[in-house]
This record gives structure tokens, C-alpha cells and sequence, in this order.
């Protein structure tokens, strides 16, 4: 008499998320529709989407959809459990205009992206120093935003204040002028222009002051962080820690997730795109991408174009060669995407080729 072992088929999730619930479906290795069902988005719910999944075979891998927001827990709480994760972009609408729009829907969707190869994407892990840089510079981009507009209404207000209001500040710094409006004394009669005016601009001033402490303290923090997290991207030439902590938050705690520094530099939005016709050979600049990271770049470049003599003897014979001061910048900001992502993951200088100058096309 002979045996057979039965095996457990291999099934593939894929999970649409929202605020308060996310739904789960699963489908087996020819794409067939085996199961779908919502669970409560809460740690409890996590485990038994979890469970319930395994419990129809073996689970390959899961894709989710909004890792980076509603979506970013269930990833934690799935790739703790050793369960392979990739990022599914929601469906367009054309695909929505032509198979409808449904939790069941885009949860099959989800999972048959992942099975079908076309999600490949491996989300961040969002669960070390990195994540809490990132947090931390969303609270000191909104102080940054606050501290300006009370700088502009402060400004909006000295144009149409009294004559001898604003004789008294005429000509001050910043500085000097957020310290003389603190110290104004608009008395009691409000009702009053003058008064009224002078009250004002004393709140303004002091919750610039109260701004400025705050944004003062971020940074502290945000030095230590970026000095213990990426030592090696700091000591690159022209990377302070404001681009530093964008360049981190963009790569994430797992920057091993980018399979090459073409990739890296496809995530920033600074690989070249073709742009010839005919006899005409060129590239032009990429649009896509992360545009924060683009912008840290260009920030790097535009520091190193005025201080460092070895790009700026590169600029001097690229624009002999013919080159305009847009190409000339998104050739350095390609080379500077490789030693980025160089620091980012420690790869050592063999790892990558071309990293001179010259090629930097």
C-alpha cells in the first residue's frame, strides 16, 4: 500500500486597507479566486488577518496597498511574522472604469499584481531611527511653515498700521524687529487702531519667538538622530542634516530594499530619461520620483557648483563641451545620487562603477 503526503497549496494575499478596516483576499497559484473577508484595523485584527490567510495554505507573499499610510502597521505586523511584503499601487481609473470599484475588488487586485510579478516594490520598514527622523521633520516642517506665515502677517500688518507704529520698527532685522513688537504695550483701550494694531503684532511676534524655540529643539533632536543614523552620507560634501534627514526619510530604515543605485536614483527622480530623435542624442531631466529627494539633491549640487573645485572645474569644461547649465545640473546630481546611495547602504566604491565625473552623462 502506498501513501500520499498532502501538501498544502500556495496561496498569494493581497489586502485593500482604509482607516478603520482593511480586506483581505487570497488567491492559489493559477490566479483562482479562493477567498475574501474585512477584519478591524487594529492589532488583534492584524493577527487574525494573519491567521485566517494561512489558514487556506501556504502564503508566499502579501500585497498591500497604502504601506505608507493606512496600510503601514499591517506591514510591520506582517513582515515581524516572516511574511514576505511588496507594495501594490491602487488601480487607475480606466482599470476602475472597466472592472468597478470594490473592497473585494481591489484586494484580488492587490494579490493578483503580486502573483502575476508587476508589484515588485518592497515597502519601507518604518520601524527604526529613519522613521522617527521622518516623524520628527513633519512637525518641524509644519513649525518652519507657522513661524513664516506669522513673519508675512506681521509684515501684512505693518503696511496699513499707523504712521508712528511703523516709524518705530522702520529698518530693523527680523530679529531685532520680533524682539521690539514682544515688547509693545498695547494698554487697554482696544477698540482703538493703535491699540488693536499693537496687540496684534505683539501676539504675532511672540508665537514667532515660541516658533523659533520649538524649530530650535527639532533640529537638536534631528542633529543627533541624523549623526548616529547616516554618519557616513554627513561627511559627503555639501550634506547637512536637513538633507541628510530627507534623504534617509526617502530611502527609509531598509534602503537594501533598492536593488542598485539606478534605482536609488530612479526613487529621487534623477536617473535620465532619452530624449533623442533622429541625429539629435540627448537626455533630458526626469520629472518623476520622489521630488523631496530631488530637491536634496539639487540643494547638494548648488553647494558644491559655488564651494568644491572639483565640480566647479567640471562645470567649467562641460560648458565648454557645449552642455546648458540644466544638463551640466542633472549630470551632477546623477553622480551625486551614487554616492548617496553609496553612504546610504554602505556599498563599497568597487560595488559601483563609473563613479568619476566624467561619465556622470
Amino acid at each position: 500500500m502506498t501513501s500520499m503526503t498532502h501538501e498544502d497549496p500556495e496561496i498569494t494575499g493581497g489586502v485593500d486597507t482604509h482607516g478603520l478596516t482593511h480586506h483581505a483576499a487570497v488567491i492559489d497559484r493559477l490566479g483562482r479566486h479562493l477567498a475574501d473577508r474585512e477584519f478591524p484595523a487594529t492589532v488583534h485584527g492584524y493577527r487574525d488577518l494573519l491567521e485566517w490567510m494561512r489558514s487556506h495554505g501556504t502564503l508566499g507573499a502579501v500585497g498591500v496597498e497604502g504601506t505608507g499610510a493606512y496600510g503601514a502597521e499591517l506591514a510591520r505586523v506582517l513582515t515581524a511574522a516572516g511574511v514576505a511584503v511588496l507594495d501594490v499601487d491602487r488601480p487607475d481609473r480606466k482599470v476602475r472604469r472597466l472592472r468597478g470599484k470594490s473592497d473585494p475588488v481591489d484586494a484580488y487586485a492587490a494579490a493578483t499584481a503580486v502573483a502575476s510579478g508587476r508589484a515588485t516594490g518592497v515597502p519601507k520598514s518604518r520601524d527604526g531611527a529613519v522613521e522617527a527622523v521622518r516623524v520628527l521633520r513633519v512637525t518641524r516642517r509644519s513649525a518652519v511653515k507657522a513661524r513664516t506665515q506669522a513673519t508675512n502677517q506681521i509684515r501684512g500688518l505693518l503696511v496699513s498700521a499707523p504712521a508712528a507704529l511703523r516709524e518705530q520698527v522702520a529698518g530693523l532685522n527680523r530679529t531685532a524687529l520680533i524682539r521690539t513688537l514682544t515688547r509693545l504695550r498695547p494698554g487697554a483701550d482696544l477698540p482703538t487702531p493703535m491699540a488693536a494694531t499693537k496687540a496684534a503684532l505683539r501676539r504675532l511676534a511672540r508665537r514667532h519667538q515660541v516658533l523659533d524655540e520649538e524649530i530650535a529643539e527639532l533640529d537638536a533632536v534631528i542633529g543627533s538622530l541624523v549623526r548616529h543614523a547616516a554618519p557616513e552620507l554627513l561627511a559627503l560634501f555639501g550634506v547637512g542634516p536637513e538633507t541628510t534627514g530627507q534623504l534617509l526619510a526617502s530611502a527609509g530604515d531598509n534602503p537594501e530594499r533598492m536593488r542598485s543605485e539606478g534605482a536609488f536614483a530612479h526613487l529621487a527622480g534623477v536617473a535620465p530619461i532619452p530624449a533623442s530623435s533622429g541625429r539629435t542624442h540627448r537626455h533630458r531631466l526626469n520629472r518623476g520620483g520622489d521630488r523631496a529627494a530631488n530637491n536634496a539633491l539639487h540643494t547638494i549640487v548648488l553647494v558644491r557648483m559655488r564651494y568644491d573645485e572639483r565640480t566647479r572645474a567640471y562645470v567649467a569644461r562641460r560648458t565648454k563641451e557645449g552642455l546648458s547649465k540644466k544638463d551640466i545640473t542633472r549630470c551632477l546630481k546623477r553622480f551625486v545620487a551614487r554616492e548617496v546611495y553609496r553612504a546610504l547602504t554602505h556599498t563599497p566604491v568597487g560595488h559601483i562603477t563609473k563613479i568619476d565625473l566624467a561619465p556622470a552623462a
